[in-house]
Parts: structure tokens; C-alpha cells; sequence
């Protein structure tokens, strides 16, 4: 397949990052049928090139066998971390931000990167809400919690669970990736 082919994918991801900060009304009425004509895009020239028969199968299988397991995954980690309510009176240092990030980063991998995000985001904001300058730290939040702490198995990152899908032995990403991700976070923690 040429890199056309990418194009439908990379509009979409396009739409989704920049519809709602350019065209915030347009994108916020129409964002279906925009996904729509995205899909489309894909479909149609797919439907040309293998028929109608072809394209219905391979759409199909991608739907049943990439799409529905994924957010069947991420529907069930998100259900079980939303019931998890974390408590406590801790206050915004850079230790226990820190502690909360490293945390975070670990659990990704174990729970999700959704999962983790969940759990971990409400202390992080109520320990640091008396501070007057708090935006670094969800932005290193975002980064380290969901984001990179995924790193380590399929459970923790969408593209590691297709490639588990697909035949990637599920513990491939920690073997080949813990060094690169535990530099990563070591330098955004010092950070």
C-alpha cells in the first residue's frame, strides 16, 4: 500500500487535534459527519480498488478484530479505574510530585495509561491547588502518566495491544523497551 493510504488516518487525527481550536462551532455540530467523510475517504477508494465485496471484509475485520477488542480493553480498565477513589492531604512539593508522577508512570503499564490517569489526576490537582504556579505539573502529568508509562505492555498502550493482537508476544515490550522508557521517565522526573 502507498502512504495515500494514510491520508484518511492522518485527516482524521488532523480534525480531532485541530477542529476544535480553528472551526470550535463547525467541529462541535458536524464532528460526525466530518468522521464520516473521513471514513469515507478510506472506504470508497478501498471499495474501488478490492470491490464492494473486498473492502466490506477487510472493514469488517479490522472492526471485529482491532477495533471491538480495544475498547473492550480500554472500556473495562476505564470502568475499573473510575471506581478507585484516592484519598489523602498531601501537599504539591516537588517530592510529592514526584512520588505521584513515578507512581503514575508505573501503574500505566499495569492498569493503563487511562487507567492510571483516572486514579492519579484528582490528588495530583487537589495536592498541588494551592499553588500559584501548577500547570508544569500536569503537563509532565500528561507525558509521564499517559503517555510514556504505557510503554511496558499492551495493556498500557493502544498500539502495543494491536501488535499483541496481531501476534506480539505480550511481554516483547518489556524486554526490548525498559531501558529507553526508564531513562524517559528518569529524566522527566528530574525534571
Amino acid at each position: 500500500m502507498s502512504l495515500l493510504w494514510a491520508v484518511p488516518f492522518a485527516g482524521i487525527l488532523a480534525s480531532i487535534a485541530l477542529g476544535p481550536l480553528l472551526v470550535a462551532r463547525l467541529w462541535h455540530h458536524h464532528y460526525g459527519t466530518i468522521a464520516a467523510l473521513w471514513a469515507l475517504a478510506l472506504a470508497v477508494p478501498l471499495a474501488v480498488k478490492l470491490g464492494a465485496a473486498g473492502a466490506a471484509k477487510l472493514l469488517l475485520h479490522a472492526l471485529l478484530l482491532d477495533y471491538l477488542p480495544f475498547i473492550l480493553v480500554l472500556f473495562a480498565l476505564f470502568s475499573i479505574s473510575g471506581g478507585i477513589h484516592v484519598r489523602g492531604s498531601l501537599r504539591g512539593t516537588p517530592a510529592v510530585n514526584a512520588a505521584i508522577l513515578g507512581l503514575g508512570a508505573a501503574l500505566a503499564s499495569v492498569i493503563g495509561t487511562t487507567g492510571a490517569s483516572m486514579v492519579l489526576v484528582r490528588p495530583l490537582i487537589r495536592a498541588n491547588a494551592g499553588r500559584a504556579h501548577n500547570t508544569h505539573v500536569v503537563i509532565f502529568f500528561i507525558f509521564l502518566v499517559s503517555n510514556i508509562g504505557g510503554a511496558l505492555t499492551p495493556l498500557g498502550d493502544p498500539p502495543l495491544f494491536l501488535g499483541f493482537l496481531h501476534g506480539v508476544d505480550f511481554f516483547w515490550p518489556l524486554r526490548n523497551l525498559w531501558q529507553p522508557t526508564l531513562m524517559c521517565i528518569g529524566v522527566l522526573l528530574a525534571l
